[in-house]
């Protein structure tokens, strides 16, 4: 069944008022991210300086809308390298102040800065003398006049027309919370290394591997040298399965690759005495083994190659085929 003429207008205008609300609401957002940006202050250095000295962990917590953000700083500060976990207030009346020693820090969300369930924990950070670091809109509230540190976001409309559903707040939470994270781990210096150590599993943790976890190494190069002739050359080839040989000068240095490619060209005209250092191709593309194997992968898909030799100080060290990285899983 067809829709009507008005039916079909009444859907159009319907899906321009979708279309003007989202774009209302992400307006919102970047406006308010844009002014918390023009905020920061010394306070936000002092509560890095905290965190990063902090002895155990940073101890995330909040309630309701704070709390779903809290858990999410904590994730991102855990997997940036500042050890955090994340403590339910509610639950932490009910014995779950035990997780938290003299040693950790405390992060505190709430947009009021007066959430009743907080007031334990928060009494708790005090008569032990915790560090506290506030997250909250209300530089006057009970927790910001409480806490070592706060940090507090401008007062701007929520995105909720009615301005009671949390939403341009929690995401200026999330955006200060992910600020004090990336900072954190710029301030440690916090290397791919260290990010592939807490990402091993999923796509990322694929992304990050490097060449020398997937690189064949040892007695599986076939390498031969510059006077080697065409026929054992093939023999090498073949025993290895690598479909390529390496050319190696008398320093033990990659200088030329001989291919299957370079092969079938070779048997227009065969001869199988013809030394190696006349069929190589010279200065083939190579890699260092602390390369990440997204890059390796990068590498063939540009030159149009399968395998790269894997070289130190250019001295095979390895080789890494096409197939390995797709069988990590690195595409």
């Amino acid at each position: 069944m067809s829709l009507s003429s008005s039916q079909s207008k009444n859907s159009e205008h319907k899906g321009s008022h979708d279309i003007d609300s989202g774009r209302r609401v992400l307006a919102n957002y970047a406006s308010a991210l844009l002014a918390l940006a023009n905020t920061l202050d010394d306070s936000f250095s002092a509560a890095l300086d905290i965190f990063d000295n902090v002895k155990g962990r940073v101890v995330v917590t909040g309630m309701g809308k704070a709390g779903h953000v809290g858990a999410k700083i904590t994730a991102t500060l855990a997997s940036t390298g500042t050890p955090a976990m994340f403590v339910h207030p509610a639950e932490a009346s009910h014995g779950d102040l035990g997780m938290i020693t003299k040693d950790d820090a405390l992060f505190i969300l709430s947009n009021s800065g007066e959430t009743s369930e907080l007031v334990d924990i928060l009494s708790y950070a005090v008569r032990y003398g915790i560090p506290t670091v506030a997250l909250t809109g209300r530089l006057d509230s009970t927790l910001a006049r409480a806490a070592t540190v706060t940090l507090t976001y401008p007062v701007h409309d929520e995105a909720c027309p009615m301005g009671l559903a949390p939403t341009t707040s929690t995401t200026m939470m999330v955006g200060l919370g992910d600020a004090v994270a990336v900072s954190l781990l710029e301030r440690k210096g916090f290397s791919p290394d260290d990010f592939h150590k807490f990402h091993p599993g999923g796509q990322l943790g694929k992304q990050l591997l490097k060449i020398s976890d997937l690189m064949h190494k040892g007695d599986a190069l076939p390498l031969v040298t510059a006077d080697t002739p065409l026929g054992e050359m093939i023999v090498i080839m073949t025993e290895k399965s690598f479909g390529c040989a390496g050319i190696v000068d008398s320093d033990g240095r990659l200088s030329g690759i001989f291919t299957d490619g370079d092969l079938r060209r070779a048997f227009l005209k065969p001869d199988l005495t013809t030394p190696a250092g006349e069929l190589m191709t010279a200065d083939p593309k190579h890699v260092s083994a602390d390369s990440m194997a997204s890059e390796a992968i990068l590498i063939m898909n540009e030159s149009n190659i399968t395998t790269l030799f894997v070289t130190e100080d250019s001295r095979p060290i390895g080789i890494l085929h096409l197939h390995d990285c797709l069988r990590a899983g690195i595409a």
